[in-house]
Formats: structure tokens, C-alpha cells, sequence
């Protein structure tokens, strides 16, 4: 894998903070209505939780699949359909990913994926937008918000496709979802920070 890894995700779809002061971005009733296609190679899904009190670490995702259903005018249209392999989990240690990916943390090969699918989406103001669903991970089903920005909106000058891109960030438990070796003394509080890039369809 390359820069692409998907940086919990969800980067999602959609790490942004919601800083104060933040400049204000595009507003989401100019992006173009339809049916979007996750673009998996500028899609990612980053994680960050507290290593024993002294540093947070963070890890990725990547290969993103799914679509996106956008109604900027009737935004209870919208729909958040993502799918993430959960093998393609990336750390700076290469022993630690092997053991990520083992069966007393992540076990992919039970558990080879992760979805979000989103219940309702609420727009606020510019380009603001409240994402809640469902996260499945590891066979356990939670809900989830995802508090999303639109980055910006227009045709891709290499591959000339229009495309939406958003940045999101939430916060899971990770015990929530049966991962809970060594919490809550290892970060049990998992921040997540998401990029997403969708093509539009049709």
C-alpha cells in the first residue's frame, strides 16, 4: 500500500477537528445530486488512541468500497453505504499490524470486514454535515455519528471525473466492539479521522 491507506477510517468518508475559528468551506447545496461511488484510492480511515498515557498512536485503513447517495436539497435522501477490508490495517510497526490482524485484537480472519451504513444525515450550515449509523466491527453492530465537512467539490483534471470530497471525524469505544485487550489502561477511547472521495455515477 501506498500514502492511500485508508489513516476505526469509518477515515468516514468524511479527520477533520472541529476546530474553532475554522475557515468556512464550499456549501454542499452547490455539489451536483446523484449516485457516488467511493473512490478507494483517496479514501482513508485513520485511528489514533492513547498508548498507556504517554503518546497517542495512530494506524490506517484502506480500500474502501461503497457508495454514496447525496440530496443536498432533501439531505433525509442522502444515504452512506461503506465497506473497509479490515486486513489492510497499517501501523509503523510491522509486528505490531501482524498482531492487529491476529485474533486477540482485530481477527480478520473471522472478521474480514467493516461497514458503516448511515440512518439519518443532517446538513448544517456551509458545507457542515451530522452523519449517524451503524458501525459493524468485529461482528458487533453500534451506532456512530460522524461529524463531516465538505473539502471541496468539482471534475478531477487527471481522470475527468466529478468528484466530492468530504473529511469526518467521531469517536468509538473499541470495547464497544469486543476489542478490548489491555483497556481501558490502552486507550479504550479510539478518535477516528476520515477522508473521503466520491465519483459521481451515471
Amino acid at each position: 500500500m501506498n500514502r492511500s491507506y485508508l489513516s476505526l477510517t469509518i477515515a468516514a468518508t468524511l479527520a477533520v477537528s472541529a476546530g474553532a475559528g475554522a475557515a468556512a468551506g464550499p456549501a454542499l447545496d452547490a455539489v451536483k445530486a446523484g449516485t457516488y461511488k467511493v473512490e478507494s484510492y483517496h479514501t482513508q480511515v485513520g485511528f489514533s488512541l492513547s498508548h498507556f498515557g504517554f503518546t497517542n498512536y495512530s494506524g490506517l485503513f484502506s480500500g474502501a468500497t461503497g457508495s454514496l447517495r447525496l440530496d443536498p436539497v432533501h439531505p433525509a435522501a442522502s444515504k452512506l453505504d461503506v465497506t473497509i477490508p479490515v486486513d489492510s490495517i497499517v501501523t509503523t510497526v510491522p509486528k505490531l499490524t501482524d498482531e492487529l490482524k491476529g485474533d486477540k485484537w482485530f481477527d480478520v480472519a473471522k472478521f474480514p470486514q467493516a461497514t458503516f451504513t448511515s440512518t439519518t444525515v443532517t446538513l448544517g450550515s456551509g458545507g457542515e454535515a451530522t452523519i449517524a449509523g451503524n458501525l459493524t466491527l468485529h461482528g458487533v453492530t453500534k451506532p456512530v455519528v460522524l461529524h463531516a465537512h465538505l473539502v471541496g467539490a468539482g471534475v478531477n483534471p487527471l481522470d475527468k471525473m466529478y468528484t466530492v470530497g468530504f473529511q469526518a471525524s467521531g469517536t468509538i469505544k473499541r470495547s464497544d466492539f469486543g476489542v478490548s485487550l489491555y483497556a481501558p489502561a490502552l486507550g479504550d477511547e479510539v478518535e477516528l479521522s476520515i477522508a473521503g472521495a466520491f465519483e459521481l455515477q451515471g
